[in-house]
């Protein structure tokens, strides 16, 4: 029977910025600042791949935070053109 052992890594020279930012996202995601490094860490080095039914309810869960009102490639045109000569 084979024995995991969990390995420890220190981490020097984090910006305060980034460690701030790490905290925001650990505790918008219900994590540890430890869980949420791993996490990061998971995503960029296994390149976490979605299968294109999560991508379309992620896609769905962010449309539904940002829905308002829809513009006509006129209005967009316009938005545009605003302000030049």
């Amino acid at each position: 029977m084979e024995v995991s052992v969990l390995k420890t890594m220190t981490i020097k020279g984090v910006p305060d910025a980034l460690l701030r930012d790490l905290k925001l996202r650990a505790k918008a995601n219900r994590r540890s600042l430890n869980g949420e490094v791993l996490a990061c860490l998971e995503g960029v080095v296994r390149g976490r791949q979605r299968t294109a039914a999560e991508l379309l309810a992620h896609v769905d869960a962010i449309r539904e935070r940002v829905r308002g009102p829809y513009l006509t490639d006129e209005e967009i045109n316009a938005a545009k053109k605003f302000g030049r000569l």
